[in-house]
């Protein structure tokens, strides 16, 4: 299939391309663009890989669905587009990021892009989503093709730090290795699971002190 995307990740996913369930994947986002509001933009399904080429990538989190409200996706897990306001858990994840870093955060931005920029892979377990309906993408393909990506990583590459907020995230992460690479994990940053062991997780230093200690430069965080 021709799906436009950065070139190492087409050769890392090449399996997947052929694979029936993503023909039929294809086919569903193709007729919901048509038939109604899905979010991101259709240029922003694969933005996350198209930001942070197989060869780049230091650190992934791992997140759900994309952003269901108008014009906060921007193909990024957690991120949102300049000028749209921090959606809770972006806040939380900003706060933490500042406690644990010892810098101030944002008090509006929200994208992203600078730390995909930076080797961090920012990565929706499901791409794409109806407006207005949390999770109304999920079972068609996606996870099975973000399954692949991970699996990837993992077997590919060494000394990655994968951080996983919340159950669905350490679920997905069951496959990574951790004798070769550092997993982070700890409750999501959402208002309703926060204050449960996300604040206070210093999952930014841990993340630097690691990729300092093989070689790699740490995260700009802030």
């Amino acid at each position: 299939m021709n799906v436009k995307i950065e070139p190492e990740w087409r050769e890392a996913l090449a399996d997947e391309w052929v694979q029936p369930y993503f023909q039929e994947l294809a086919n569903f986002v193709k007729n919901s663009y048509a038939q109604t509001t899905v979010y991101p933009a259709p240029s922003r399904i694969f933005a996350a890989f198209d930001a942070c080429p197989f060869s780049k990538v230091k650190v992934v989190i791992l997140g759900q669905d994309p952003y269901h409200g108008p014009g906060q996706a921007d193909g990024l897990c957690f991120s949102v587009p300049e000028g749209i306001a921090q959606p809770p858990s972006l806040k939380n994840i900003f706060k933490e990021m500042s406690d644990d870093l010892g810098i101030p955060a944002p008090a509006h931005a929200g994208n992203l892009d600078y730390l995909a920029k930076q080797g961090v892979l920012l990565l929706n377990a499901t791409l794409t989503v109806e407006a207005h309906r949390a999770g109304s993408h999920q079972r068609r393909g996606w996870e099975r093709f973000t399954d692949a990506a991970v699996a990837a990583l993992n077997s590919r590459r060494e000394n990655l730090v994968f951080i996983l907020w919340g159950s669905y995230a350490i679920s997905k992460g069951a496959v990574i290795d951790r004798s070769k690479h550092l997993v982070l994990t700890s409750p999501h940053p959402s208002p309703l699971s926060a204050h449960r062991g996300f604040f206070g997780n210093r999952h930014f230093s841990k993340t630097n002190a690691w990729l300092a200690e093989h070689g790699m430069a740490p995260i700009k965080w802030l």
